[in-house]
């Protein structure tokens, strides 16, 4: 079993419903596959069919989650209605690599924000807590390398030297960004109650499948997080 993520104690005051699939993947060759079928394209015309059913209950709690901690959801949306808006907007979202499409594709197809981590570039364990405000976080701003500080209060993930993703799973820092397939990467699955337990399983199997077709050999582990 994965000794990581950490989730705090405090995270339960704010989604008491909260769950994850956690997966870490290891990939000790340069053996490399592909994925046959478009799987971003096809989860972009799934979103515009108007899937999955729970699509609206889902990122409605989600909405209701970031007011809950102070964040506003209209401005700074989880990331998995933040890619819904994009294609409801444009029809489809630019393809960036196998990897960041993958994971981008299941987030569309079952409204669940995914996130996918350089592991390699962690201190420490991935932790879910509360800021108090004086945690680093890098970014890029107008072109530019920043370093931001959360809102104290903010729900952030984090390791030993700094914020990994802001708002929940809102702003991806810099340092932490999955650009290639190959090393160590880490993956998380974010539920709430009104996504359906079956649903978050199903989503997870889309996503190890698809990691091993894209690194046939690749050690696969994942397990499952509640709060609390």
């Amino acid at each position: 079993m994965l000794e990581f993520p950490v989730i705090d104690k405090e995270i339960a005051n704010i989604a008491p419903d909260f769950r994850a699939i956690s997966v870490f993947v290891e990939i000790k060759d340069d053996t490399r596959g592909t994925i046959a079928r478009n799987v971003l394209e096809e989860a972009c015309d799934f979103v515009r069919a108007g899937g999955p059913a729970w699509s609206e209950a889902h990122l409605a709690s989600w909405s209701d989650t970031y007011s809950r901690f102070g964040a506003k959801p209209n401005r700074t949306p989880c990331s998995a209605q933040a890619l819904k808006k994009r294609v409801e907007k444009d029809g489809r979202i630019p393809s960036i690599n196998p990897i960041v499409d993958l994971y981008n594709a299941v987030s569309l197809r079952f409204a669940i924000p995914v996130g996918g981590e350089n592991f390699d570039a962690y201190v420490g364990k991935p932790q879910l807590s509360v800021a108090d405000g004086t945690e680093v976080f890098d970014t890029v701003m107008n072109g530019e390398a920043v370093i931001e500080n959360p809102t104290k209060g903010e729900v952030i993930w984090r390791d030993d030297i700094g914020v990994t993703c802001r708002r929940w799973n809102w702003r991806q820092g810099t340092r932490t960004r999955l650009e290639t397939l190959g090393g160590r990467m880490w993956f998380i699955l974010e539920s709430l109650a009104t996504m359906p337990e079956e649903a978050l399983e199903e989503a997870a199997n889309m996503l190890v499948n698809g990691l091993r077709q894209l690194a046939p050999g690749c050690e696969v582990y994942r397990h499952k997080i509640i709060a609390g």
